[in-house]
């Protein structure tokens, strides 16, 4: 609180000068808090984050490999990175998301009536879908088949890229 002592002029005069008590005591405030953040913002986890290196994918038969690329709404031979619309692949035939389901689900029930049911899947035999996706194309593409695939039963789903040029490979050992 700030107080007037000894002014002339008198109880009756009004007083003129800013209170600014408050203001400090809320510039205080804030510069504690800010005081106290700062350091928790700063602040990181020590991390040593993996080389970029390409592994050699084995392919196995039984894996089923997806491509999927915006589709051609133009009209002019190249897909269309702002439509919507996406072309999806099993090998070379193209399917759309209700065969892209069924084909799933049936090429596991035919693995699991292959090795004897279902107490013999092992992380071997169990098939992968592999995804190749266009650069163009939107998440949303990729997005749903990964889903659909991971609905139909399948556990592991890897993306194919291509290595940058001049980027050696690494085998797994």
């Amino acid at each position: 609180m700030s107080m007037s002592v000894g002014e002339s002029g008198g109880e009756d005069a009004p007083m003129s000068e800013i209170n600014t008590t408050p203001l400090v005591d809320i510039m205080l405030v804030l510069l504690i808090i800010f005081l106290i953040t700062v350091p928790v913002v700063l602040e990181t986890v020590n991390l040593k984050l993996p080389d970029v290196a390409f592994e050699v994918t084995t392919t196995k038969p039984e894996n089923v490999l997806l491509s999927v690329r915006s589709a051609d709404t133009d009209g002019d031979g190249e897909p269309n990175p702002e439509s919507t619309a996406c072309e999806v692949y099993w090998g070379q035939t193209p399917v759309d998301s209700k065969v892209l389901l069924e084909r799933g689900q049936k090429k596991l029930e035919d693995l699991i009536a292959d090795i004897g049911g279902v107490e013999n899947i092992t992380e071997e035999n169990f098939p992968e879908v592999h995804v190749r996706g266009d650069v163009n194309t939107p998440y949303q593409c990729i997005g749903g088949v990964i889903y659909t695939m991971q609905f139909a039963g399948f556990q592991k789903i890897g993306f194919i890229s291509e290595p940058a040029p001049g980027s050696g490979t690494v085998g797994r050992l």
